[in-house]
């Protein structure tokens, strides 16, 4: 039997850090933490090894498809497949950030949504049956989608959009506000919003591309951590590690579980609507 590999992308600090944290005490395997900055991947690595657990370093930036496709690389040479991915990594800017709002939603969905559909183009192949993947999104996407016009709402919302569909979404998102029409035409003022909607819809489409594969038991779901104290917003309720107890129980879903499939969760519980 290869050995059992588990990978979390953008885990060198605040939840990503507190998750491999909680699967290198419960994942039956290998844990990559992997970050965009090697220097700070292997001092967060140090500082486990520290409170005696074991991750292994592995360099991605999830914005690179040369770097994705090395890890993709490492992966098939060292273990043969992939048991758990958890997309974690993400950007956000300051609410009070003085960048333009057309940089913001260029490079928020180039990272958070676009970013996280190529890891799982590359990843995907690598998955070995009763695979786990995760998203880690935000309640910030539901709370978007419920203030958009309802033609976008029907779309985000239907059971058959497509993975082309949901692309041209987010392109159609960037273009709007480049021609500084976005809100006219029924979207929010936030690209962190938009591009986490965006994360929550995608796991809907996967599940359903999913459906006809050979592999038995993959459960594919997103997840939102809660108000967790990070570099962004020190004054939030929950520690890094309580915001990792909703993803790492996902992750660990058991053998055949069957759900949560598909679904979007906090709490580690269902968030209808």
């Amino acid at each position: 039997m290869p050995k059992a590999v588990a990978v979390v992308t953008g885990a060198n600090k605040g939840i990503g850090f507190a998750i491999v944290r909680a699967l290198c005490k419960d994942f039956d395997g290998d844990v990559y933490l992997t970050a965009r900055d090697e220097g700070r991947g292997q001092q967060a690595v140090q500082d486990l090894e520290k409170e005696n657990l074991h991750p292994k370093f592995h360099q991605l930036d999830i914005t690179s498809k040369e770097s994705i496709g090395k890890l993709k690389e490492f992966l098939e040479k060292n273990y043969g497949g992939l048991d758990v991915l958890v997309n974690n990594a993400a950007i956000a800017y300051n609410v009070d950030s003085t960048v333009p709002f057309t940089e913001q939603a260029e490079v928020s969905l180039a990272c958070n949504f676009f970013g996280t559909l190529d890891v799982c183009d590359a990843l995907f192949p690598l998955l070995r049956p009763h695979s786990r993947v995760v998203h880690v999104s935000s309640r910030g996407g539901t709370m978007t989608l419920e203030k958009m016009g309802k033609e976008l709402v029907s779309k985000f919302r239907s059971s058959t959009l497509t993975r082309t569909e949901l692309i041209a979404l987010m392109n159609q998102f960037v273009s709007d506000v480049k021609a500084g029409n976005h809100e006219a035409k029924g979207w929010c003022n936030t690209a962190y919003g938009t591009s986490k909607l965006g994360v929550i819809a995608l796991t809907a489409v996967q599940v359903r591309a999913m459906a006809g594969d050979s592999r038995e038991d993959i459960l594919i779901n997103c997840c939102c951590p809660g108000l967790v104290a990070t570099d962004m917003n020190p004054k939030n309720p929950k520690t890094p590690d309580q915001g990792a107890e909703t993803p790492v129980y996902l992750a660990m879903l058991p053998v055949n579980a069957g759900k949560p499939q598909g679904e979007f969760l906090g709490e580690k519980k269902v968030i209808h609507g």
